[in-house]
């Protein structure tokens, strides 16, 4: 199979500029790059499902150059619905800092940042450089732009994609790059590059987009109500990136196993066919979060993930380091308390709705504290059985877990 073919059966071929880039993905030796402005300390998931197209094309003999742009970060791309706030300058150059010690770390290419051309670029020049290339109608064609109107644009995030442009036309011609890659909402901006080269150069350059990772409902794959999955394992840990990944949907896993490893074609159709005839294993999201986590927080990343999902399943509470028990309950109820009777403390939690609630569950067994059953209803909580002297787990029945907080 080509190296295009691949790309198309992986799922990872949307728009692709002129179909003479076809034959040249296969040649392989194009120098290519990939950005993402610096809007946070870590890249996310959705970064990650974009990113792995460097290694994809590096393996086929093609030069990535990985751009994060601290330009285009203090500007702010546009998102089609409401105008972003600006960033502070002092945090996007310490997000690019983030960002290309954590890019490097996982895709071990060059970054470049694209302040470097742009900071000495004053307006006239910029103006007749590149604003005098590119028409504004062509500009309000785009779909971002064409949708964000209706909320209302600044010149600034409308100009945004001339940046873009001006990025592909510096590293065209001091980096050799003929190349731009990018997720398929990038597409406007990606093609402004391509005409402002060829109106001022006159050379050909290409593109290709990839689809956007989402749901089976469109939302943007390793978001969830605002909350972005973190790479940085301090923001979300290996345990809670693999209840993410084990939690996929049946019917996108096999869409993610494609896009997001490099398992080959053969092994993911017996994955998949192992995972229609028992889709309640759960086999298929399994391997999905054993490569992921393997390859982004070191290999025995999934095995601790895994044995950390084991002995929460087996109420073994006291054997999982308190970090990973947070990040694992961290979707749990919460609640403090000053301690002193379990009654009061099962009461106050509102884990039981009154004292004679919590007596008969503790008589039948049904409430455990930090895995072990509540010996009786004359039980006191303090900083000596709780975990780390601060936290307590309580559950209550098979499945319903309270995560307590000692007030200190």
């Amino acid at each position: 199979m080509t190296l295009y073919e691949d790309l198309k059966w992986r799922g990872l071929i949307q728009d692709i500029s002129d179909p003479k880039l076809i034959d040249k993905l296969n040649e392989g030796g194009l120098t290519f790059y990939i950005g993402t402005d610096p809007t946070a300390d870590s890249l996310h998931l959705g970064h990650y499902s974009s990113f792995l197209i460097t290694r994809r094309l590096a393996n086929a003999g093609h030069h990535p150059l990985l751009l994060v742009g601290v330009a285009t970060g203090l500007i702010g791309d546009p998102r089609g619905t409401v105008e972003r706030k600006l960033s502070d300058r002092d945090e996007v150059l310490h997000n690019f800092e983030c960002l290309k010690r954590q890019l490097q770390s996982i895709f071990p290419y060059e970054v470049v940042n694209n302040y470097d051309w742009v900071k000495d670029i004053n307006v006239v020049e910029f103006f007749r450089d590149y604003g005098k290339y590119i028409n504004v109608g062509y500009m309000l064609s785009k779909d971002l732009i064409r949708r964000q109107m209706e909320s209302g644009i600044s010149y600034a995030e409308f100009s945004y994609m001339l940046i873009q442009g001006l990025d592909f036309k510096y590293l065209h011609e001091n980096r050799g790059v003929d190349l731009q890659v990018a997720g398929s909402d990038q597409w406007g901006n990606i093609t402004t590059g391509i005409e402002l080269i060829r109106k001022t150069t006159g050379d050909e350059v290409y593109a290709f987009t990839m689809p956007l990772v989402t749901d089976s409902h469109g939302n943007k794959f390793g978001k969830s109500e605002g909350n972005a999955v973190w790479l940085d394992k301090n923001k979300t840990s290996s345990y809670e990136l693999y209840q993410f990944l084990l939690n996929s949907e049946d019917s996108m896993v096999i869409p993610y196993l494609k896009r997001l490893t490099f398992l080959s074609r053969e092994e993911i159709e017996a994955i998949e066919a192992e995972h229609t005839a028992a889709p309640e294993k759960r086999l298929a999201q399994k391997r999905l979060a054993q490569e992921i986590l393997n390859d982004l927080h070191g290999e025995g990343a999934y095995e601790s993930a895994l044995h950390i999902s084991e002995l929460l399943f087996a109420g073994k509470i006291k054997e999982i380091p308190v970090s990973d028990l947070l990040a694992g309950l961290k979707d749990v109820p919460h609640f403090t308390t000053e301690g002193g009777s379990i009654m009061d403390v099962l009461v106050g939690a509102g884990i039981c709705s009154s004292k004679r609630e919590a007596r008969e569950f503790i008589s039948n067994g049904s409430l455990t504290l930090n895995g072990d059953p509540i010996s009786g209803t004359d039980a006191v909580v303090n900083a000596d059985v709780c975990l780390g002297g601060k936290y307590l787990v309580i559950r209550r029945g098979k499945k319903k877990y309270y995560l307590g907080e000692l007030n200190a």
